[in-house]
Order: structure tokens, then C-alpha cells, then sequence
């Protein structure tokens, strides 16, 4: 019987072991492959902190290494017990709440990519704004070029959103990789969003219309890391007194 009453407790940990897993097995942008071994630096340190912690020193979020130990921005992992794809404005619900450190405003990441942010939290869930929302807007840039603009979704397609703001006269590429500016302190910069799918010109605007088609696939999205922040009020304070506007859409 009390083998029986632990596991609970023994999915959580295989939940949570899971998510390591996979962000660690994730699609190379450049090899467009599934690394088979988890690449961890072969040092005897690190080996030891794998042993001790049973979990690598970084992971692999959206082609992102991101360190399991930076105070900058710490890596919560949690798994998807809701979502939604067919509405307007999507949710998802996670398993982690306050009592692990969630706040609203934290950036949600798969291994794939952009998921979301925190909206609000209880003691054991939180409730996500999916990047499949009408609100939803996230400071990105094309790689290739540095060109900046704002992923946003349309409310129809939920495999793909637009890239507003790119200029008429700059060169664009199908197939162009499209990650997180860093402009917005809620995701680290070089996240993956997406790439690009397709791109016209229309006569009455001074940018391109760009389709992008998103890294993570919402339909089956299980596992995700919650992903705290650079401290959000002393920068707001700073821009607040420059005059300078910083945000999830702008530049």
C-alpha cells in the first residue's frame, strides 16, 4: 500500500526527468537533426554535478543553451496539462505554480521554441498566454540580417503567425530563421521562433507581409521550462526616465 500512495510521487519525478530529456533532444536548426546523445561537456566536473543534481548543466531550449544554474534567468521545468488551439485567445495550464517560483510575466519555452507567458499563477498551476493569442506580440529579428520586427498570430492558421515591421527594401529568404530579439526581458535573445514561409509585397504598405511558420508544434506541446527573467523593474525605471520604449512588439 505504501508503494501504492508514493506514486504520485514517482510521476512527478518521471515527469520532470522527462522534460530534461527532451529539451536536450531537440532539432538542430543547422543539421535539421535529432541529436542522439545528450550533449553534455565531458568534463569531470560536469559529470560530477550530473551525478549529484540529475540534471545537465545547461539545456537546449528553442537551439538556446540556456544554464540550468544562471541567476539571469533560472529554468523551471512543468508539464501541459491544458491547451487550447482553436480559439481567438489560447491558454495552456501548467503543472507548476507559486510554491515553485512562478510569477505572472515569466516567458514560457519548449524545446522548439517560444510557448508563451505567464498570466496568472494559484499554488499548483499557472495559466499561460499561449503565443497563439490576439494579444499576444514578441520582439523577434532574422537572424540572417539582424532586421527586427514583431511575430503576432492571426487567429486562424496555429502553425504559423506574421512578422510585422520588416522594411519593403530589404532582401528577404524563404526559409530565413527568425529567433527572439532580446529587446523584451521575458525571453533570452536567440530563441527560436520560427522560419520564414512565405513573403509579398502589397502596394498600400511600406513593409512586407511575412507568414512564418512557428518552431513549436501546439498540438502536442507536453513539455515546457517556465523561464524567470532579468529583473524587469530597474529597466523599466531606467527606459521610464530615457523615454524609451522597450516591449514585447516594439523596438
Amino acid at each position: 500500500m505504501s508503494e501504492y500512495f508514493e506514486l504520485a510521487a514517482v510521476n512527478q519525478s518521471l515527469a520532470a526527468e522527462n522534460a530534461a530529456l527532451r529539451q536536450r533532444l531537440y532539432l538542430s536548426d543547422l543539421g535539421r537533426r535529432v541529436a542522439d546523445s545528450l550533449p553534455i561537456r565531458r568534463d569531470s566536473l560536469a559529470q560530477v554535478r550530473l551525478l549529484r543534481t540529475g540534471r545537465p548543466d545547461s539545456l537546449v531550449l528553442g537551439n538556446q543553451a540556456l544554464s540550468n544554474n544562471d541567476p539571469s534567468y533560472p529554468l523551471i521545468p512543468a508539464r501541459v496539462v491544458n491547451n487550447s488551439l482553436r480559439d481567438v485567445d489560447n491558454y495552456l495550464t501548467l503543472n507548476v505554480g507559486t510554491l515553485d517560483q512562478v510569477q505572472p510575466g515569466m516567458g514560457v519555452l519548449a524545446a522548439s521554441g517560444i510557448v508563451g507567458r505567464v498570466q496568472s499563477v494559484s499554488e499548483h498551476y499557472a495559466r499561460i498566454t499561449s503565443l497563439l493569442h490576439s494579444k499576444t506580440a514578441i520582439s523577434a529579428k532574422i537572424q540572417r540580417d539582424g532586421t527586427f520586427g514583431s511575430i503576432k498570430w492571426q487567429g486562424d492558421d496555429p502553425t504559423h503567425a506574421l512578422l510585422d515591421y520588416i522594411p519593403r527594401q530589404n532582401k528577404l529568404v524563404r526559409g530565413d530563421t527568425v529567433i527572439t530579439s532580446g529587446y523584451n526581458a521575458t525571453f533570452p535573445e536567440g530563441v527560436m521562433v520560427g522560419t520564414v514561409d512565405t513573403f509579398t509585397k502589397e502596394p498600400d504598405k511600406n513593409f512586407w507581409t511575412v507568414r512564418v511558420r512557428l518552431a513549436v508544434n501546439f498540438s502536442n506541446l507536453t513539455y515546457v521550462y517556465v523561464v524567470r527573467s532579468r529583473p524587469q523593474a530597474e529597466r523599466d525605471t531606467l527606459e521610464t526616465h530615457t523615454g524609451t520604449v522597450v516591449g514585447g512588439g516594439k523596438r
